[in-house]
């Protein structure tokens, strides 16, 4: 019993801390300020977003994510400040994190291009009590961790000229790992473990009622193999949002979106897993709430979700 506790220690710790700290990209498109800090302010007003997602249904321990985005343009759409709060749990981990963001924008050429910075702290802590114990001694093992506190930075860059964008952004700038014998994360900033983020998309008019969308993120990390996602969306009236996004790592994301007036938007996305995965769970689910204060037409960016 005791090497099955450390092996979970062992896993489930840095697993947490690396994996759900480099952002997943399942819902970017409706959230891209969680992978890249320069969209910040670029709705062209205040905009508060609300996100909660259920991972793996089905699955005991599974991760479930509460997540608030709240973004403005100030000084004549010129900067852009941002701020996300994202509650993850997995089993009996949690994590709070907690980012702001920094966004400078400039006109090159016909477009806009956006700079962005992140800064923030993560907080991480194990309720190890709340495991069960089979055997009799293992139980002083169970005890819960402190809460940990870590700094984060993140870096992007935004450039969107008409029906078109591109961006770049560097989500996580520093990695942890976990020092079981001291009880304490150490720092480690090795370029050669960034996780790096492109994220293309244009937007094709059909007619004067319905536009479509194609898109692609590239997310690659030097020693990992590369991951891509493929999207396609189709928008009516401004108003109704449906699209899929296949995933090199073997799934599928349905996605709608309804527009109830010019400021509040509701959106409702379905993952389902073709793998090994998908045979024990009932996919994932994600609801959003936006209410945007102030609505602009020609906004700058055109991946107005």
């Amino acid at each position: 019993m005791k090497k099955l506790i450390t092996l979970l220690a062992l896993t489930l710790f840095p697993l947490f801390l690396m994996g759900q700290l480099t952002p997943v990209t399942n819902h970017y498109v409706l959230n891209p300020l969680r992978i890249n800090p320069s969209y910040a302010g670029s709705r062209g007003g205040l905009s508060i977003a609300a996100f909660y997602r259920q991972q793996w249904v089905g699955i005991d321990g599974a991760p479930q994510t509460m997540s608030l985005e709240v973004d403005a343009p100030v000084l004549s759409n010129k900067l852009g400040l941002g701020l996300f709060v994202v509650n993850d749990q997995i089993g009996v981990t949690k994590q709070t994190e907690v980012m702001t963001s920094y966004a400078f924008r400039i006109s090159v050429g016909s477009g806009t291009l956006a700079l962005g910075l992140g800064a923030g702290l993560v907080a991480t802590n194990t309720a190890w009590s709340d495991l069960i114990v089979n055997d009799t001694g293992d139980d002083y093992m169970l005890v819960d961790s402190r809460v940990f506190v870590v700094p984060d930075f993140s870096f992007g860059t935004f450039y969107s000229v008409k029906n078109y964008f591109l961006s770049f952004s560097i989500p996580r700038l520093l990695g942890y790992s976990f020092d079981f014998d001291k009880n304490k994360y150490s720092l480690n900033v090795e370029p050669g473990n960034y996780n790096y983020v492109l994220n293309t998309g244009y937007m094709f008019p059909l007619g004067q009622k319905a536009r479509f969308m194609p898109s692609a993120l590239v997310s690659y990390s030097p020693g990992d193999k590369l991951l891509y996602d493929a999207s396609a969306h189709f928008i009516l009236y401004d108003r109704l949002w449906m699209g899929a996004t296949y995933r090199s790592t073997g799934s599928v994301t349905a996605l709608a979106q309804f527009a109830i007036n010019n400021q509040f938007k509701v959106a409702y996305s379905y993952d389902f897993d073709f793998g090994k995965l998908g045979t024990y769970s009932n996919g994932s689910h994600e609801v959003m709430l936006r209410y945007e204060f102030r609505y602009k037409v020609d906004v700058v960016n055109p991946l107005i979700f």
